[in-house]
């Protein structure tokens, strides 16, 4: 193989490379040792590409459908890892303080504590922009991790709640629709 050739496989390696890594803010390594003991879990890996697709089948002429459009436009990537356990335990306050270890530098916007839940809303930012947001609720038998990559501003996180993985949030003021 000529040193040419070599060269050019090495700069569309250093080209392609980038966008096959994922490109969430935080590693979800943490996971593959918690997801076995978990009763029920919901994984959600959507990088810009699926992200694209997604907007693609949703209904410009739907004011909900085409804010969402919108907002997708502006991300990289939505990540939710989501688990259920049989009883209280089953994950450690280390294991949750390995994600929050990694959140050192982002902006703490929410922080809700008592003995039933431990959530956070925490925000990466550059400069003014929002570049990334990570939900992180805890409960005894339940953690939650939902990671946004791109720009985003937290009340549009209310108009993705509910779709692509991301929990119904309490108290965003969507209405369910009525059962006929």
């Amino acid at each position: 193989m000529s040193k040419a050739s070599v060269m050019n496989k090495a700069w569309i390696a250093a080209l392609v490379l980038p966008s096959m890594l994922g490109a969430q803010d935080i590693s979800f390594n943490l996971f593959s040792s918690l997801a076995p003991k978990a009763t029920s879990k919901v994984e959600v890996s959507l990088d810009g590409i699926l992200l694209e697709m997604a907007s693609k089948f949703m209904d410009d002429k739907d004011p909900e459908e085409a804010k969402v459009k919108g907002i997708l436009v502006g991300l990289k990537g939505i990540y939710v890892r989501s688990f259920k356990f049989a009883k209280p335990g089953e994950f450690s306050d280390a294991d949750v303080q390995a994600i929050r270890g990694q959140l050192k530098g982002w902006s703490q916007l929410v922080s809700v504590q008592d003995a039933e839940q431990n959530t956070g809303v925490f925000l990466k930012t550059d400069g003014k922009k929002i570049m990334g947001l990570v939900v992180l609720a805890v409960e005894p038998k339940d953690l939650t991790v939902v990671n946004i990559v791109g720009v985003i501003q937290p009340e549009q996180v209310r108009d993705l709640s509910g779709r692509f993985g991301i929990p119904e949030l309490s108290g965003t003021g969507k209405k369910t629709p009525e059962k006929k």
